[in-house]
């Protein structure tokens, strides 16, 4: 019989992966004690080799394991470069430029490096392009918005048209950003008001959403007040009966037409004064998000397969979230306040 202690008995103990739960623990513990590692072998049961690649092991973790990185510290800081110069190229375009610096690295070896130093590929938020004079009328009007209370935030019926097709894959080109910074004007995509498409007309306030209108043509003034006529005034009995409200409408022209201002005053109905190119600001602009993301999975065959998705995916809307979405607009205005009118993350 082979006593534990005798060198028969540590052939097959080189690997501090032989050792047992019961080895490393006595290990652990005499280690800590200060006994030696010729000492601590006997009684581990286990060759002196094992005990001091444990102990090193946990003191220094295995952060030195592994294959030895094929590019340097320079080649990376000039990858950084490369990315933050144009986040908008691709994983091919930015190895292409990234080996002509001098880089030698594979094009999976280059997705590797942008990912170990933070940066991920994402679908570049779209947000309007201000001049210095609008981004003044907004911190102004947040300005004066400020002291508003949920019971008034409450009375605000907000409306916009959305632009829905049967297709949502396409989102155009992704950029190539770090966390945080999704607002960095380097990564944003610049958006233009009411592209060609179909349109859809809504209105939201705290208690729900009113009726859908499709839009068939191009809204001028005469169509928009037939919108008015025929759902936003049914919406507004829905939601506030014959209680007040001030309606929210942006400032594009068939809103603001002489016509359509004559129409508010003739009904008798109080506009809520609007800040140009704010989506940000209004929370039926974060609805529409909702509506498109519950029908990411739909595949709808043509246009009335289309709208009738879009009912049902309304329908679905509750007077909660709805709430929910009301509840944000202090901080939506303290966030163009802190922006200094520039465009923030809603």
């Amino acid at each position: 019989m082979v006593s534990q202690s005798s060198p028969e008995a540590y052939t097959n103990m080189g690997k501090t992966s032989d050792l047992t739960a019961v080895q490393k623990a006595t290990i652990d513990t005499l280690h800590k004690e200060g006994k030696t590692q010729k000492v601590i072998a006997e009684e581990a049961g286990c060759s002196q080799s094992s005990v001091s690649k444990h102990i090193n092991g946990e003191a220094k973790g295995r952060n030195n394991c592994g294959q030895k990185k094929c590019t340097s510290n320079r080649d990376h800081r000039a990858l950084v470069r490369i990315v933050k110069k144009n986040p908008f190229k691709n994983v091919g375009e930015i190895h292409k430029e990234w080996t002509a610096a001098g880089a030698s690295a594979s094009r999976s070896t280059t997705k590797r490096r942008l990912k170990d130093m933070g940066f991920n590929c994402r679908i570049p938020r779209v947000k309007p392009l201000l001049t210095k004079k609008q981004r003044e009328k907004r911190l102004t009007w947040a300005k004066e918005k400020k002291s508003w209370t949920a019971a008034e935030w409450s009375k605000v019926m907000f409306s916009d048209e959305s632009k829905f097709c049967i297709s949502f894959g396409n989102r155009g080109p992704r950029v190539w950003r770090r966390t945080g910074e999704a607002q960095d004007p380097r990564c944003l995509k610049s958006s233009v008001k009411f592209p060609p498409s179909v349109m859809v007309w809504g209105a939201m306030s705290s208690a729900g959403v009113g009726p859908l209108c499709f839009l068939r043509s191009r809204v001028n003034a005469a169509v928009y007040q037939q919108v008015l006529e025929h759902f936003m005034l049914p919406a507004a009995d829905l939601l506030y009966g014959d209680g007040d409200f001030k309606f929210q409408q942006d400032l594009a022209p068939a809103h603001s037409a002489k016509s359509t201002r004559a129409w508010f005053t003739d009904h008798g109905i109080s506009v809520l004064n609007w800040p140009a190119n704010s989506p940000d600001l209004s929370p039926i602009e974060n609805l529409w998000g909702i509506v498109k993301r519950k029908m990411q999975n739909a595949r709808p065959k043509n246009a009335e397969e289309l709208k009738a998705t879009i009912r049902a995916t309304w329908a679905l809307i509750t007077p909660e979230q709805c709430q929910k979405l009301m509840d944000s607009m202090p901080r939506r205005i303290n966030a163009v306040i802190e922006a200094k009118g520039a465009p923030t993350k809603y």
